[in-house]
């Protein structure tokens, strides 16, 4: 028996699992440069996200899509408290911390201060969750796509304020049980559906809106790279699962966003120049319900109300191949 565990352990010297594992590391790095991602990292590990966070992943292929000449403008949230715990930072890039509400006009402030410096070269993103998009922050989101500034907002959207206990937002879907939309006996979940933001900032004649998964890598590099070519206001929302604010298990982030994009929960989109198109479909349309069922905060649904919600996503979904092709607001702007 000796013998076997001396043999065992040196089979292991001789790199057998090793082997494996850099065998893995190695395919993720060719399928990346087969992507066209940067190989550097600009928003690194060590950071104390939660295992599994869909926002940690949605940044680090951001930031990789958008490369170094970048200044990133990020409002409080869950990323801004996970990755820089003084005297630490994940941000490889320069980057500004500011307050909840005012990511879009800061972002214009250091916008205006490159232009003075006779920077065009450098790009300004401006980072928030949907709490801060949505919500406390869309005042100066709005005034910002007003004035035309140049700049890339992104939405990390998970769908409620995670970071500071899991509350409802703006996007918050129908049902979805928070801690200030608990379900029991009273209420059943949040009531009312959530906002129609990227149309929203579309109207404003925004030269660029998009939708993006961290499901589908090649269409979220694709859609920053193109929001940063473009000179003007653009926006792109990523769906970032939150493992326990959806309370799903931390392995299972990527197979819920996968689901919420062969369901049409959450369709991947771009509306360039006012005109839409759906960049992705799934190749077999699965029913909401193997979606909602994925997650804790739906548990509590009965058969009437998944079939709404199902409802819903079927006539958000016709609605945009109705419209896809057209230029969807020519009457407003």
């Amino acid at each position: 028996m000796q013998g076997l565990q001396e043999k065992k352990e040196g089979n292991d010297c001789y790199g057998t699992e090793n082997f494996s594992r850099n065998l893995r590391v190695t395919k993720i790095v060719i399928f990346m440069a087969i992507l066209g991602f940067e190989e550097k990292e600009f928003f690194s590990s060590g950071h104390r996200a939660c295992a599994g966070c869909g926002e940690a992943i949605a940044l680090r292929h951001v930031l990789k899509a958008a490369g170094e000449k970048i200044v990133v403008v990020q409002a409080t949230g869950c990323m801004e408290v996970v990755s820089t715990p003084y005297p630490e930072t994940s941000w490889e890039v320069p980057w500004v911390h500011c307050a909840f509400e005012n990511a879009a006009a800061v972002a214009s402030g250091v916008r205006a201060s490159l232009n003075m410096k006779g920077d065009k070269e450098t790009k300004v993103v401006a980072i928030g969750g949907d709490g801060a998009t949505y919500d406390i922050g869309f005042g100066s989101l709005s005034g910002a796509f007003e004035r035309g500034t140049n700049f890339l907002y992104v939405c990390t959207n998970n769908e409620a304020y995670m970071n500071t206990g899991i509350q409802r937002s703006g996007a918050t879907p129908e049902y979805t049980s928070t801690t200030t939309t608990p379900a029991g006996k009273v209420i059943n979940g949040k009531a009312g559906v959530k906002k129609p933001l990227p149309f929203i900032l579309a109207a404003h004649g925004a030269k660029y809106v998009a939708t993006a998964s961290v499901t589908n890598l090649f269409d979220l590099k694709k859609k920053v790279q193109k929001a940063l070519s473009i000179n003007g206001p653009t926006y792109i929302e990523v769906l970032v699962p939150c493992v326990p604010g959806w309370k799903i298990d931390a392995s299972s982030t990527l197979d819920v966003a996968k689901k919420a994009f062969e369901t049409n929960v959450f369709p991947l989109f771009e509306i360039e120049n006012g005109v839409l198109t759906i960049t992705s479909k799934p190749e077999a349309k699965k029913p909401v319900h193997e979606y909602l069922m994925m997650q804790g905060r739906f548990k509590h649904l009965n058969p009437e109300q998944m079939e709404n919600i199902q409802k819903g996503v079927d006539e958000h979904f016709n609605f945009l191949e109705s419209i896809q092709g057209k230029k969807i607001f020519e009457t407003l702007l």
